[in-house]
């Protein structure tokens, strides 16, 4: 079973294995028809798409980040749809390293699938080193999934608010350090960070060609980022609940406990004028 990452040679030596999902999480916020678009182009052969606006995410509603969770039946259907059987392998890849796909990820063990892997280098480690592609759009017969959701797995903006004043998590930020100190906000409306937040930018669990660096630096990076605090007792967060994934992924890929997802994240915490920020 794989459960964290999966390396391009492992994918390839089960790419027609009957049991195994591929999906192809491709996205851009800029544009959002972009990765639907590219995977029509090229993708690796039997994957089949995920948006993550329309199958993965719910709509936004007033009180909700910019990607929050679906209704549980809505996710049941679009991963039945994709194929997802209760026993499927999956693997989620996009072309950012896991930024992308790290949310389905996450989403699917959420929901009690264990058997499900991010490709690690994703789709340009693929090309990269000239594997296998097709074009066109693919499906799979319909899949029998039925997720349960595990709540103790995420936690909801009140519950970060009842930590704050408290030195007894450690609240991750996985947004860009110019993002994270609030000198740039290129996506929401209020630049700055949750107070008493520390920064982990989710690129910097990746290499110079787009892997994750070995799992003993990342421990150690991990370990010195909590400060002595509990892994499971951390708290992750971004702008809309899905780079954050990436360091859920890495801290899991180490062996360390997950911590839990705020998944409404930065985008959610403004829509309180009265949610305190922090700068600089």
């Amino acid at each position: 079973m794989f459960n964290t990452l999966i390396s391009t040679t492992e994918l390839a030596e089960h790419l027609h294995d009957p049991n195994w999902v591929v999906i192809d999480c491709r996205f851009d916020l800029a544009d959002k028809e972009w990765g639907e678009q590219e995977y029509a182009v090229l993708h690796i052969p039997g994957a089949v798409y995920a948006d993550l606006e329309k199958d993965i995410c719910g709509p936004i509603t007033p009180i909700s980040g910019r990607h929050p969770l679906p209704e549980d039946k809505d996710f049941i259907s679009a991963m039945q749809r994709i194929g997802v059987n209760n026993d499927s392998q999956v693997v989620v890849y996009d072309a950012t390293g896991g930024g992308m796909a790290g949310r389905l990820w996450w989403q699917l063990k959420y929901f009690g699938h264990e058997k499900v892997a991010l490709l690690n280098g994703g789709l340009p480690k693929w090309l990269t080193e000239g594997r296998d592609t097709t074009d066109g759009v693919e499906s799979n017969p319909a899949g029998d999934f039925s997720g349960v959701p595990d709540f103790t797995m995420m936690v909801t903006t009140n519950e970060v608010k009842d930590m704050l004043g408290f030195k007894t998590n450690t609240i991750i930020d996985a947004r860009a350090p110019e993002r994270f100190r609030g000198e740039v906000e290129p996506i929401d409306t209020v630049a700055g960070r949750i107070p008493g937040a520390v920064n982990r930018f989710y690129n910097h669990n990746l290499d110079s060609s787009g892997q994750f660096l070995p799992a003993e630096s990342l421990k150690t990076a991990f370990e010195t980022l909590l400060n002595g605090f509990k892994p499971q007792d951390a708290v992750a967060y971004c702008g809309s609940g899905t780079t954050a994934c990436h360091n859920l992924i890495a801290m899991a890929y180490t062996g360390l406990p997950m911590p839990r997802l705020y998944v409404g994240s930065w985008s959610e915490w403004i829509r309180e004028p009265k949610n305190p920020i922090e700068r600089g």
